[in-house]
């Protein structure tokens, strides 16, 4: 069997019952579990299919919008490693946007208490986290809060986003692809991300490992607009060098 034929195969599969698992297609393909990582990496590669621990599922299965609380128990290590090193994208003073999700809220635990910024979010509860800190002028947009994300959205949060103009952006995505650039579910979000986005000089954005690779239904931005993506060791080298020939800096934490 060809590896086209193979990986078309564990695509249907993982169509059919929801998920597939390494060890179970490497005996019934008669092949190494390492060639079927590998075909799930390609597969991923290509948004068809996401990797989980052991396997994969359908990428229709991810592209949904899941409930903050569902989120912050995922990849906690990862999320706390791509927080710390994006950390040294910090400018020693101005104005920064960080953007809402889990690991962004990470990073903005972790923000230091020597530096004065600005610090301009669309999630409250950021917002809250951080309006106490004394080296820190906290500003929220407003617009109409999501459950899903603690993130305001609507018009009025599109009107104030255009009008700012940060040093850095602080960024989360819920998908992002060498060929669909950077999706997530909601058409709300996608109007404020696409603003976040091109609000800043620079933009970092941060991401694990599985969000590289699905692809949802709104694309707000294209991974040529971002300077550095900050993911984890969980990324194979290929992909983030393929990622760096499009243009951004690739740290994996």
């Amino acid at each position: 069997m060809y590896a086209r034929e193979r990986q078309q195969l564990i695509v249907e599969r993982a169509r059919q019952e929801g998920r597939v698992d390494v060890t179970g297609l490497a005996g019934e393909l008669q092949v190494t579990p390492e060639t079927i990582r590998r075909d799930l990496t390609v597969l991923e590669e290509h948004g068809l299919l996401h990797r989980v621990h052991g396997g994969a599922i359908p990428v229709e299965r991810w592209s949904f919008d899941p409930q903050l609380s569902a989120r912050e128990n995922v990849m906690v290590a990862e999320k706390t490693r791509i927080a710390r090193a994006a950390l040294g994208e910090l400018p020693a003073e101005g104005a920064i946007l960080i953007e809402s999700g889990t690991t962004c809220a990470r990073f903005a635990e972790l923000l230091p208490a020597d530096r004065p910024l600005t610090v301009i979010t669309d999630s409250l509860s950021i917002a809250v986290s951080l309006a106490a800190r004394p080296n820190l002028s906290v500003l929220t947009p407003g617009g109409r809060v999501r459950v899903t994300t603690n993130g305001g959205v609507g018009s009025w949060a599109a009107q104030r986003w255009r009008e700012v103009f940060a040093d850095v952006a602080f960024l989360g995505t819920d998908g992002v692809s060498l060929h669909r650039g950077l999706t997530t579910p909601d058409q709300n979000s996608a109007e404020i991300k696409t603003l976040m986005l091109r609000g800043a000089r620079r933009r970092v954005l941060l991401a694990d490992h599985s969000k590289i690779g699905p692809v949802s239904l709104h694309r707000y931005g294209e991974l040529s607009e971002i300077d550095v993506l900050v993911t984890d060791t969980g990324l194979d080298q290929g992909i983030a060098e393929d990622i760096e020939a499009i243009g951004p800096q690739v740290v994996r934490a």
